[in-house]
């Protein structure tokens, strides 16, 4: 899946903030793709971008119209129709990462199809993959793990192919989620996959490649959660990591969305991925842990990466407060 970029970030009646991460992301990662935003009256979202009609987006340049909110459900509003319509009309693509797909709004299939523009839902893929052949393949490969989702593992990521670019590496983001998609234009949305077929999904997003080439591929999940850890699994043999980073959130006191279910402890999510992914590269290894310390005061956060650091024997550092430096160095 391509995406034409740069884009018009559509954040629709959006209550909140936290509605529009998909939008955030593309913002804080991508701010050349971003020619500004959309928003419907009573939206409660606001990116600091430039304000724009569809008309004067498509005047800037904009390629794609992208939905950049991920509401209750991932439902496509009767609210929005009317914007996505003419988006169409101005020449735009429409994209979003919702449960719905723009395929099946009939309005907008039929637009569409008439004016030549394509509907991009990003959350359900395409492609018709292979099996997992773990057959070993050249270029290198990191790939984040957590101890549970959404501790980070997209944002180490990028952040680890920010770095080294800066470096003057030759590295490659791999999106495996529809925010990821949006923010690099292309990737794959690997938990809509077909459980057979994930590692092979894998193979074909990260393929065979120079030598000294870094495919930094998104993780998903965590082996320890109970309801996302068939997709994590499939995802590590898949990439056969030659490098691997634990993500971790200190504070949580459950897994997400489980209230009964205690966060594993880091060497616990450490020793489970390891051994899993040594059943597809038997070389793979740790380089350290990258740890969300948004919660924790200035000097609670240091203190913690040293003691989680000095417990692990790698780097421990946070993407935001240190960097991602000393990970890369280790590589």
């Amino acid at each position: 899946m391509q995406l034409q970029t740069p884009y018009l970030l559509f954040l629709g009646d959006a209550p909140d903030m936290l509605a529009a991460k998909v939008a955030i992301g593309v913002r804080d990662w991508r701010p050349e793709f971003a020619v500004g935003q959309m928003r419907l009256p009573g939206c409660q979202a606001d990116l600091g971008l430039t304000e724009m009609t569809i008309e004067e987006a498509a005047a800037a340049g904009a390629k794609t119209l992208v939905v950049g909110v991920a509401n209750r459900g991932g439902v496509i509003s009767p609210a929005w129709i009317d914007a996505l319509s003419q988006g169409l009309r101005a020449g735009m693509d429409v994209a979003a990462g919702l449960h719905n797909r723009l395929t099946d709004v009939p309005e907008l299939k039929a637009l569409a199809d008439e004016l030549g523009r394509g509907l991009y839902d990003v959350r359900h893929p395409t492609e018709s993959f292979s099996v997992g052949s773990a057959e070993k393949r050249a270029g290198k490969r990191l790939l984040p793990v957590g101890t549970d989702c959404s501790c980070g593992k997209m944002y180490t990521g990028l952040a680890v192919e920010k770095e080294m670019r800066a470096r003057g590496w030759s590295a490659d983001f791999r999106a495996t989620g529809q925010t990821g998609i949006f923010i690099t234009g292309s990737g794959v949305s690997v938990d809509a996959v077909v459980a057979d077929f994930i590692s092979g999904a894998i193979e074909a997003l990260a393929p065979a490649n120079d030598p000294e080439h870094w495919d930094v591929i998104e993780g998903q999940g965590a082996l320890h959660h109970p309801s996302f850890a068939g997709v994590t699994l499939g995802l590590i043999h898949g990439a056969q990591p030659d490098a691997l980073v634990v993500c971790h959130e200190p504070t949580r006191t459950h897994m997400r969305g489980l209230p009964h279910y205690p966060v594993p402890e880091v060497e616990a999510a450490m020793d489970i991925a390891l051994r899993h992914a040594q059943l597809t590269n038997p070389e793979a290894r740790f380089v350290g842990a990258s740890v969300n310390t948004a919660n924790l005061e200035a000097a609670a956060a240091e203190d913690y990466l040293g003691a989680l650091g000095a417990r692990i024997g790698l780097p421990a550092v946070d993407p935001v407060r240190t960097g991602v430096g000393p990970l890369v160095d280790l590589l």
